[in-house]
C-alpha cells in the first residue's frame, strides 16, 4: 500500500513523495514569458515540499492561449526565465514539470477576474480554432474548424514545445487533452462533426491526442516521464465517457504514456456534474486497473486523510492538488508534520522544523541529464 511519501519512480526520474502541485491557470503572464509571479508562485510550492510541480496550462502556439494573459512556450525566447524557475525548483529537491497546452474553442477569453466572456478587438481577440466550428458558447468567440494543415501544424506545436520544455529544464511533461481544449474537443463527439480521418468513430476522434504523443515522443528523451491528462466523461448524455476513455489510455500506452492525470467536465457548459471530496477518484482507479497505466487524481481533495485513503487503496498513484495549495503551499511539510513522518526541509528554515528534521537536498537529475 502506497503512502503520502513514498517516492514514486516513473523512468529515470523518481518522484519524492506523492503529492504534486497540479497546474494552476495565473493569467500573470505578457507575450508567454514567465516571470517573478512565477517564479514566487511555483517556488513556494517547491519549498513547501510537493514533491513535483507543475506550471500551469502552458500553451504551444498564441492562439492557443486561453486569454492573452497565459503563459507560453511557443518561442525559443520563453526558455531563459522558465530555465530559472527549474533551477530553483530543483534545488529544493522537488522535479519540475510543464503542462503543454492548445485552448482550442475556449481561446480569446478574458482572465476571469475581469470578466467571464470573449476579447474585443480593443482587448487583442484572435479567432480560435477547434475540430468543427461549434462555439463553446454565446460568451465565448466563434471558431474555424481547423484544416488538415492546420492540424499538422499544431502537432508540431506542440512537439516544438516539447523540446523547449527540455531545454528550460523540466523533468516531467504533461499534455494537456482535458477540460475542453483542443484536444479533448477532438476526442469528443459533442464537438466533433468532422468527416474526414479526425472524426466520426472513435479511432478518428481519437487520432489528434496519438498523433501529439507520438510526435512529442520523438522530442521528448525516452528516460523522461509523460503524462496527460484527460477528461474521463463529459458528463453529458450521447458525450465522452469513462469507458471511451479507458480504451483511449489503452492505445496511448504503446505510444510512451507513462501516467493519466484523470480530471474531466469542461466540454460543454450545460454539464451535470455530481461533485464532492474525490469525486473523480473512481476515473483514476477504473483507468490503473483496466490499462495498467499509472494514475494521478485531481479534484476536491484537501486532507491528509483524503490523501492516505486514496494511496492505500491503490487508487491511484499520484494525487495533485490545485485549490489547497493557493491556500497553503506548505501542505506537504504540515502534513508530515501532524503525521509524525520525518521529511527535509529547507535548511534556512531549520529552526521551525520537528527536532531531526533533515536539511532539504537539490534534486540529483546527474543520471537524466547525462542523457539529454
Amino acid at each position: 500500500m502506497a503512502q503520502i511519501f513514498d517516492p514514486l519512480p516513473i523512468r529515470s526520474i523518481t518522484l519524492p513523495n506523492r503529492i504534486a502541485v497540479s497546474p494552476m491557470c495565473e493569467y500573470s503572464s505578457k507575450d508567454g514569458f514567465a516571470n517573478d509571479w512565477h517564479l514566487v508562485h511555483l517556488g513556494s510550492r517547491a519549498v513547501g515540499g510537493a514533491g513535483l510541480v507543475f506550471t500551469e496550462a502552458t500553451a504551444v502556439t498564441p492562439e492557443g492561449r486561453i486569454s492573452p494573459e497565459d503563459l507560453g512556450i511557443w518561442s525559443d525566447a520563453h526558455i531563459e526565465f522558465l530555465a530559472r524557475i527549474t533551477h530553483f525548483l530543483k534545488s529544493q529537491g522537488t522535479v519540475p514539470g510543464m503542462q503543454i497546452a492548445h485552448a482550442g474553442r475556449k481561446g480569446s477569453t478574458q482572465k476571469p477576474w475581469v470578466g467571464s466572456s470573449k476579447l474585443s478587438p480593443e482587448e487583442g481577440a484572435w479567432v480560435p480554432v477547434a475540430p468543427s466550428a461549434i462555439g463553446y458558447s454565446d460568451k465565448y468567440p466563434f471558431p474555424q474548424a481547423l484544416s488538415k494543415e492546420g492540424i499538422r501544424a499544431v502537432v508540431e506545436a506542440f512537439a516544438n514545445a516539447a523540446r523547449r520544455a527540455l531545454d528550460a529544464g523540466f523533468r516531467v511533461l504533461e499534455i494537456h487533452a482535458a477540460h475542453g481544449y483542443l484536444i479533448h474537443e477532438f476526442y469528443s463527439p459533442l464537438s466533433n462533426q468532422r468527416t474526414d480521418e479526425y472524426g466520426g468513430s472513435f479511432e478518428n476522434r481519437t487520432r489528434l491526442a496519438r498523433e501529439i504523443v507520438s510526435a512529442i515522443r520523438k522530442q521528448w528523451p525516452e528516460h523522461l516521464p509523460l503524462f496527460i491528462r484527460i477528461s474521463a466523461t463529459d458528463w453529458k448524455e450521447g458525450g465522452w465517457d469513462l469507458d471511451q476513455a479507458v480504451e483511449l489510455v489503452k492505445r496511448l500506452k504503446p505510444l510512451g504514456v507513462d501516467l493519466i492525470d484523470c480530471s474531466s467536465a469542461g466540454l460543454v457548459p450545460d454539464q451535470q456534474i455530481v461533485a464532492g471530496p474525490g469525486f473523480q477518484v473512481p476515473f483514476a482507479e477504473r483507468i490503473r486497473r483496466d490499462t495498467g497505466v499509472m494514475t494521478g487524481t485531481v479534484g476536491l481533495i484537501e486532507t491528509k486523510e483524503q490523501v492516505a485513503e486514496i494511496l492505500a487503496k491503490n487508487q491511484a498513484d499520484l494525487v495533485l492538488m490545485a485549490r489547497e495549495f493557493l491556500r497553503d503551499p506548505y501542505w506537504p511539510l504540515r502534513a508530515a508534520r501532524a503525521l509524525g513522518h520525518k521529511i527535509s526541509w529547507p535548511a534556512q528554515y531549520l529552526r521551525a522544523a520537528p527536532p531531526d528534521s533533515p536539511a532539504r537536498e537539490p534534486l540529483d537529475l546527474a543520471k537524466s541529464t547525462a542523457k539529454d
